[in-house]
C-alpha cells in the first residue's frame, strides 16, 4: 500500500499557488505573432499600442480564437494581454485593453452596457437607446485611447438571434476610423462557424484554432508538469507508462483540462496522507469529476482508448456510490523497491 503521511501544513497554500501557475507553451507565441500583426511600429520598429490600418478608410482587423472548452484559451489571452510590453500603461486615463465578457443573454444594449461598465463608465440608464449607448461605446474608447477590445465567450453573440447580425454590424463600426480598435473574439469551436457565414467577417478576422494535445508532441511536457507540480507540495510522482496517454484522453485533448485533472489528482493524493502521486488518485479526481462508473473511467479501463467521452454520462447516486467504493482496492499497488 502506499505510504501515508502527515499533510504537510504549507500543502494546501502549494495547491492553491499550482491554481494560480500560469503554465507558457508554444501557443503564447502563435497568439503574439497573430497580435503583433495588428499593431503598428515606431520608426525603430518598436510595437505600439496603435492599430494597423488596412484600408484607406482606417479599418483594423480582428482575431477570432476558437477552442473548445476547458482548453485554456480564456487564461492565454488573458496572460498575453496582460504582458504585453506595447499594451501596458500606468497611466489611469488610458486603458490600452479593455477586456469584456459577453453576458447572457447578448443583446445589443446589453454588450453596449458591459463594455461600458467593464470601463469604468457610470451606471447609465436602461431607457437609454441602442444607438446612444453604443455612441457612448465609441466616445469611451476613444476617450480611453484603447487599442484591443477583448469579447471572451463571443460564442454567445450569437444566440442572440437575428440581433446578432446587428451586433457584427456595431463591432465593424468600432473597427474603423480615427479611433479605430483590434476587436478580438474567443469562444467554443460554433464561433467561428457562425461568424463566418459573412465574407466580411471572414476577411475581417483572422482565425486562430489552438492545436489539440497529443502524446507525441507534449507528452514530454506534460511528464515535466506532473513532476515539477508534485514536488511543489512534497509529491514523489509514479508515472506509469501509459499516465500521460490517459490524461490526454481523459482530458478530451485539452491543455487547461490537462492541468485541472493534474492538479485535481494532486490534492486527492495530498488530502489522503500519501507521500505519492498514484494513477489511482487520477482515477479518483477524474471519476468524481465526471461522476461515472468503473468502467468508464480512463484511468482504470484496460480499453481505455475505446472509451466515447461524449458517452460518459453520470449515473444514479446509489450507483455511484457503490462504483467509487471498490476502486482503491482494485487500483492500489505495492510501493515500487527503490
Amino acid at each position: 500500500m502506499t505510504e501515508m503521511t502527515a499533510i504537510p501544513n504549507n500543502a494546501f497554500d502549494a495547491l492553491e499557488t499550482l491554481r494560480n501557475t500560469y503554465i507558457r507553451t508554444p501557443r503564447d507565441d502563435l497568439f503574439r505573432a497573430h497580435l503583433d500583426r495588428l499593431l503598428k511600429r515606431d520608426a525603430d520598429g518598436n510595437l505600439t499600442p496603435v492599430p494597423v490600418t488596412f484600408t484607406a478608410t482606417g479599418e483594423t482587423r480582428g482575431i477570432a480564437l476558437v477552442e473548445g472548452p476547458g482548453g485554456g484559451k480564456t487564461s492565454l489571452i488573458d496572460h498575453v494581454l496582460s504582458n504585453h510590453p506595447a499594451l501596458q500603461s500606468d497611466d489611469p486615463t488610458r486603458r490600452p485593453v479593455l477586456s469584456v465578457r459577453v453576458p447572457s443573454p447578448a443583446t445589443v444594449k446589453s454588450i453596449g452596457f458591459e463594455i461600458l461598465r467593464q470601463s469604468g463608465y457610470p451606471a447609465t440608464s436602461s431607457a437609454k437607446k441602442e444607438w446612444q449607448i453604443w455612441t457612448d461605446v465609441r466616445h469611451r474608447l476613444k476617450e480611453f485611447e484603447t487599442a484591443v477590445l477583448w469579447l471572451d465567450e463571443a460564442h454567445d453573440l450569437f444566440r442572440a438571434g437575428r440581433a446578432a447580425e446587428d451586433i457584427l454590424k456595431l463591432l465593424k463600426s468600432l473597427m474603423q476610423g480615427d479611433s479605430a480598435v483590434i476587436v478580438i473574439l474567443s469562444g467554443v469551436d460554433t464561433l467561428w462557424e457562425i461568424a463566418s457565414y459573412d465574407d466580411q467577417v471572414k476577411r475581417r478576422y483572422s482565425k486562430m484554432a489552438l492545436p489539440a494535445m497529443s502524446s507525441a508532441k507534449d507528452g514530454a511536457a506534460l511528464t515535466e508538469v506532473i513532476q515539477k507540480f508534485s514536488a511543489r507540495v512534497g509529491l514523489d510522482p509514479v508515472i506509469d507508462d501509459d499516465l500521460v496517454d490517459r490524461l490526454i484522453h481523459a482530458s478530451r485533448n485539452r491543455f487547461g483540462l490537462c492541468i485541472e485533472n493534474i492538479i485535481a489528482a494532486i490534492e486527492t493524493a495530498v488530502l489522503k496522507g500519501s507521500s505519492r502521486l498514484e494513477i489511482l488518485h487520477f482515477a479518483e479526481a477524474w471519476g468524481m469529476q465526471e461522476g461515472c462508473d468503473l468502467g468508464q473511467n480512463v484511468f482504470v479501463s484496460p480499453r481505455w482508448a475505446q472509451i466515447d467521452l461524449d458517452e460518459v454520462k453520470p449515473k444514479d447516486a446509489p450507483a455511484a456510490q457503490r462504483a467509487r467504493k471498490p476502486l482503491t482496492a482494485r487500483m492500489s499497488r505495492p510501493a515500487k523497491a527503490g
